[in-house]
């Protein structure tokens, strides 16, 4: 590369930075949760991205809460032992054998593998789980299921796999007033104390509504809700997004996610974006420039 390369490389990036800054002022001091998982936790490029992106929030004045998952990562250690899955409407069914190796491979394997990636690129992170100063309290999940012979309605036993009943933000307010970055693994404390397996997006859902964030981020593995043509929607109210489910635009596995992102901003989140985890730095898009991301849902 010529001096005049470098020198038109160099003023470039100064403009990006000077663009930026009037997000990083509107952002500074506010919370923003990011539900890590998918392909960019599981590619080591995308991972030390993530991890330097994080670091970057905390150092502008963000207080980034970290949530990730690890389903892919969870089978394979069940396999490895030989303890069968099954999965009911894609929920893994969750006995005493396998909530050990899910809380084995969440709380431990995982969630320390982001904290050093953290800790690598310049921060400071620290591993929790909801169990952790009792942060996520559970009740046990329930499902019904119709039967389409005879309509009648059954309750599915999914096992020690539960949904937040109650976010205790007490640890996560004190490491706010500090440099730590908080890693979460998504496991929960039952009724009866007893250990239960949660869905990423959902834990870090209700952890946006019990911290009053400014910004709730799910990484996914798509580009975010598309329209009945297949484009990209830029942003959603709450009401557009009840449309669309009920019209069957957003389907499938989009509908929980989608789900998720309005509860968090029914309890006061100030928006929620779903986006595309497998896009370079696609964090610092969303935060830091006019066009986003992804899918931006917010409140009327």
């Amino acid at each position: 590369m010529t001096e005049t390369e470098n020198r038109q490389a160099y003023l470039e990036k100064a403009q990006l930075l000077s663009e930026a800054l009037p997000y990083m002022r509107r952002y500074a001091g506010q919370t923003i949760v990011v539900k890590y998982g998918g392909h960019a936790m599981g590619e080591e490029e995308l991972a030390k991205d993530f991890a330097r992106d994080v670091v970057l929030l905390k150092q502008v004045g963000m207080n980034p809460i970290v949530v990730h998952g690890g389903g892919p990562q969870i089978g394979a250690m069940l396999q490895k032992l030989q303890i069968k899955s099954e999965f009911v409407d894609g929920l893994r069914v969750t006995d005493k054998a396998t909530v050990e190796v899910v809380e084995m491979v969440l709380s431990g394997a995982i969630n320390k593998q982001i904290v050093s990636a953290i800790n690598e690129m310049g921060g400071r992170a620290v591993g929790l789980s909801g169990k952790d100063c009792s942060m996520v309290r559970a009740e046990r999940l329930r499902r019904t299921k119709k039967d389409p012979d005879s309509n009648i309605e059954r309750v599915l036993d999914l096992g020690l796999v539960g949904e937040p009943s109650e976010v205790d933000p007490h640890v996560l307010r004190v490491l706010k007033e500090s440099d730590i970055i908080p890693v979460i693994a998504p496991i929960g404390i039952g009724p009866d104390h007893e250990t239960l397996n949660i869905n990423a997006d959902t834990v870090a859902g209700a952890v946006a509504g019990a911290v009053a964030a400014k910004r709730l981020l799910l990484l996914t593995d798509v580009v975010g809700v598309l329209d009945g043509n297949g484009t990209l929607i830029s942003e959603l109210t709450l009401g557009d997004a009840e449309r669309l489910i009920g019209t069957g635009v957003i389907k499938g596995g989009m509908i929980p996610k989608v789900q998720t992102c309005m509860a968090a901003v029914r309890a006061g989140v100030d928006g929620a974006v779903i986006i595309d985890g497998r896009v370079p730095h696609a964090i610092l898009v969303e935060m830091f420039t006019g066009h986003g991301a992804g899918t931006l849902i917010r409140g009327a």
